[in-house]
Protein backbone atom coordinates (compact mmCIF):
# COMPACT_ATOMS: atom_id res chain seq x y z
CA UNK A 1 0.00 0.00 0.00
CA UNK A 2 1.26 3.36 -0.76
CA UNK A 3 1.23 6.43 1.56
CA UNK A 4 -1.29 9.05 0.44
CA UNK A 5 0.63 12.50 0.01
CA UNK A 6 -0.78 13.93 2.79
CA UNK A 7 -0.05 11.38 5.19
CA UNK A 8 3.19 11.22 4.04
CA UNK A 9 3.65 14.94 4.80
CA UNK A 10 2.17 14.79 7.91
CA UNK A 11 5.20 11.66 8.96
CA UNK A 12 7.57 13.46 7.31
CA UNK A 13 6.96 16.52 9.23
CA UNK A 14 6.89 14.61 12.66
CA UNK A 15 10.18 12.84 11.51
CA UNK A 16 11.73 15.84 10.52
CA UNK A 17 11.83 17.84 14.15
CA UNK A 18 11.89 14.47 15.73
CA UNK A 19 15.43 13.62 13.77
CA UNK A 20 16.94 17.40 14.00
CA UNK A 21 15.97 17.24 18.01
CA UNK A 22 17.50 14.01 18.05
CA UNK A 23 21.17 15.04 16.89
CA UNK A 24 20.65 18.08 19.16
CA UNK A 25 20.34 15.51 22.05
CA UNK A 26 23.22 13.03 20.41
CA UNK A 27 25.64 16.31 20.03
CA UNK A 28 25.12 17.56 24.06
CA UNK A 29 25.05 13.77 25.15
CA UNK A 30 28.40 12.91 23.37
CA UNK A 31 29.97 16.27 24.71
CA UNK A 32 29.30 15.49 28.36
CA UNK A 33 30.08 11.72 28.17
CA UNK A 34 33.63 12.89 25.86
CA UNK A 35 35.30 13.94 29.15
CA UNK A 36 34.51 11.14 31.57
CA UNK A 37 34.85 8.32 29.26
CA UNK A 38 37.44 6.39 30.45
CA UNK A 39 35.47 5.28 34.03
CA UNK A 40 31.91 5.66 35.48
CA UNK A 41 31.43 8.07 37.64
CA UNK A 42 27.47 9.59 39.05
CA UNK A 43 27.48 11.60 35.52
CA UNK A 44 28.60 8.67 33.16
CA UNK A 45 25.97 6.86 34.79
CA UNK A 46 23.22 9.04 34.26
CA UNK A 47 24.46 9.45 31.02
CA UNK A 48 24.64 5.84 29.95
CA UNK A 49 21.03 4.96 30.83
CA UNK A 50 19.48 7.98 29.66
CA UNK A 51 20.57 7.66 25.94
CA UNK A 52 18.46 4.23 25.33
CA UNK A 53 15.73 5.74 27.84
CA UNK A 54 15.14 9.03 25.09
CA UNK A 55 15.61 6.31 21.86
CA UNK A 56 12.26 4.95 23.82
CA UNK A 57 10.82 8.00 23.92
CA UNK A 58 11.33 8.84 20.35
CA UNK A 59 10.75 5.51 19.11
CA UNK A 60 6.78 6.27 21.23
CA UNK A 61 6.79 9.45 18.98
CA UNK A 62 7.65 8.51 15.87
CA UNK A 63 5.38 5.23 15.96
CA UNK A 64 2.22 7.65 17.35
CA UNK A 65 2.60 9.93 14.44
CA UNK A 66 2.78 6.93 11.96
CA UNK A 67 -0.68 5.53 13.74
CA UNK A 68 -2.06 9.23 13.24
CA UNK A 69 -0.64 10.53 9.95
CA UNK A 70 -0.63 6.95 8.02
CA UNK A 71 -2.64 4.22 9.83
CA UNK A 72 -4.51 1.34 7.96
CA UNK A 73 -1.88 -0.90 6.13
CA UNK A 74 0.68 1.19 5.15
CA UNK A 75 1.41 2.13 9.02
CA UNK A 76 1.87 -1.86 9.71
CA UNK A 77 4.67 -1.84 7.63
CA UNK A 78 7.00 -0.42 10.16
CA UNK A 79 5.19 0.84 13.15
CA UNK A 80 5.81 -3.19 14.86
CA UNK A 81 9.84 -2.71 14.32
CA UNK A 82 9.33 0.97 16.21
CA UNK A 83 7.63 -0.90 19.02
CA UNK A 84 10.48 -3.80 19.06
CA UNK A 85 12.40 -0.90 19.34
CA UNK A 86 10.98 0.43 21.68
CA UNK A 87 11.32 -2.78 24.22
CA UNK A 88 14.90 -3.18 23.41
CA UNK A 89 16.11 -0.27 24.40
CA UNK A 90 13.66 -0.38 27.55
CA UNK A 91 15.62 -4.03 28.32
CA UNK A 92 18.61 -1.84 27.45
CA UNK A 93 18.46 1.25 30.00
CA UNK A 94 17.44 -1.39 32.66
CA UNK A 95 20.70 -3.45 32.01
CA UNK A 96 22.84 -0.52 31.79
CA UNK A 97 21.61 0.73 35.41
CA UNK A 98 22.21 -2.57 36.26
CA UNK A 99 25.67 -3.26 35.36
CA UNK A 100 27.33 0.33 35.46
CA UNK A 101 28.55 -0.62 39.38
CA UNK A 102 30.70 -3.25 37.14
CA UNK A 103 32.72 -0.59 35.23
CA UNK A 104 33.47 0.24 31.34
CA UNK A 105 34.22 -3.12 29.82
CA UNK A 106 30.41 -4.51 31.11
CA UNK A 107 29.07 -1.27 29.70
CA UNK A 108 30.32 -1.91 26.41
CA UNK A 109 29.12 -5.36 26.17
CA UNK A 110 25.60 -4.45 26.56
CA UNK A 111 26.01 -1.10 24.67
CA UNK A 112 27.38 -3.75 21.50
CA UNK A 113 24.47 -5.40 21.71
CA UNK A 114 22.11 -3.23 21.82
CA UNK A 115 23.85 -1.69 19.18
CA UNK A 116 23.49 -4.69 17.11
CA UNK A 117 20.04 -5.56 17.48
CA UNK A 118 18.60 -1.68 17.11
CA UNK A 119 20.56 -0.90 14.28
CA UNK A 120 19.12 -4.54 12.85
CA UNK A 121 15.71 -3.37 13.95
CA UNK A 122 16.40 0.70 12.19
CA UNK A 123 17.45 -0.68 9.02
CA UNK A 124 14.45 -2.88 8.60
CA UNK A 125 12.30 0.02 9.67
CA UNK A 126 14.10 2.70 7.49
CA UNK A 127 14.11 0.15 4.69
CA UNK A 128 10.21 -0.25 4.59
CA UNK A 129 9.43 3.57 4.92
CA UNK A 130 12.01 4.39 2.30
CA UNK A 131 8.97 5.72 -0.18
CA UNK A 132 8.61 8.26 2.48
CA UNK A 133 11.97 9.88 1.54
CA UNK A 134 14.88 10.79 3.65
CA UNK A 135 15.67 7.04 4.97
CA UNK A 136 18.83 6.88 2.87
CA UNK A 137 21.04 7.90 5.73
CA UNK A 138 18.98 5.88 8.47
CA UNK A 139 19.51 2.85 6.34
CA UNK A 140 23.37 3.63 6.37
CA UNK A 141 23.25 4.24 9.84
CA UNK A 142 21.14 0.82 10.74
CA UNK A 143 23.87 -1.17 8.67
CA UNK A 144 26.96 1.07 10.04
CA UNK A 145 25.56 0.38 14.10
CA UNK A 146 25.67 -3.65 13.75
CA UNK A 147 29.61 -4.03 12.67
CA UNK A 148 29.90 -1.17 15.54
CA UNK A 149 28.13 -3.24 18.31
CA UNK A 150 30.54 -5.83 17.54
CA UNK A 151 33.72 -3.97 17.88
CA UNK A 152 32.41 -2.23 21.43
CA UNK A 153 32.32 -6.18 22.56
CA UNK A 154 36.67 -6.50 20.83
CA UNK A 155 37.20 -2.95 22.97
CA UNK A 156 35.27 -4.53 26.08
CA UNK A 157 38.30 -6.96 26.81
CA UNK A 158 40.83 -4.23 26.25
CA UNK A 159 42.35 -3.31 29.34
CA UNK A 160 42.24 0.64 28.45
CA UNK A 161 38.68 -0.30 27.66
CA UNK A 162 36.82 3.45 27.78
CA UNK A 163 33.86 4.95 26.59
CA UNK A 164 34.68 7.72 23.83
CA UNK A 165 33.80 4.73 20.93
CA UNK A 166 30.80 5.01 22.25
CA UNK A 167 30.44 9.03 22.50
CA UNK A 168 31.70 8.81 18.76
CA UNK A 169 28.95 6.48 18.17
CA UNK A 170 26.31 8.75 19.65
CA UNK A 171 27.39 11.44 17.43
CA UNK A 172 27.88 9.94 14.20
CA UNK A 173 24.04 8.77 14.43
CA UNK A 174 23.49 12.09 15.16
CA UNK A 175 24.64 13.21 12.22
CA UNK A 176 22.37 10.55 10.20
CA UNK A 177 19.73 12.17 11.98
CA UNK A 178 20.83 15.50 10.13
CA UNK A 179 20.94 14.07 7.29
CA UNK A 180 17.54 12.73 7.21
CA UNK A 181 15.87 15.99 8.63
CA UNK A 182 17.47 17.73 5.62
CA UNK A 183 16.35 15.32 3.05
CA UNK A 184 12.96 14.90 4.87
CA UNK A 185 12.51 19.09 4.85
CA UNK A 186 11.92 18.07 0.54
CA UNK A 187 9.28 16.18 1.39
CA UNK A 188 7.65 18.75 3.71
CA UNK A 189 7.85 21.72 1.67
CA UNK A 190 7.23 19.84 -1.52
CA UNK A 191 4.10 18.45 0.19
CA UNK A 192 4.52 14.68 -1.61
CA UNK A 193 6.79 11.43 -1.38
CA UNK A 194 9.86 12.54 -1.62
CA UNK A 195 11.18 9.46 -3.50
CA UNK A 196 15.12 9.96 -2.43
Amino acid sequence: MTVTAPAATGVAATLRRLYLVRFGFALVWAALLWPTASSINPLTAVLIVLYPAFDVAAAVIDARSARVNVGGGSAKAFVPGLYVNVAISTLTAVLLAVVRTSGVSAVLRVWGAWAVVAGIVQLVVAVRRRRMGGQWAMIASGAISVPAGASFFLMASSADASLTSVAGYALLGGIFFLVSALRLRRSVSQGHQDRN
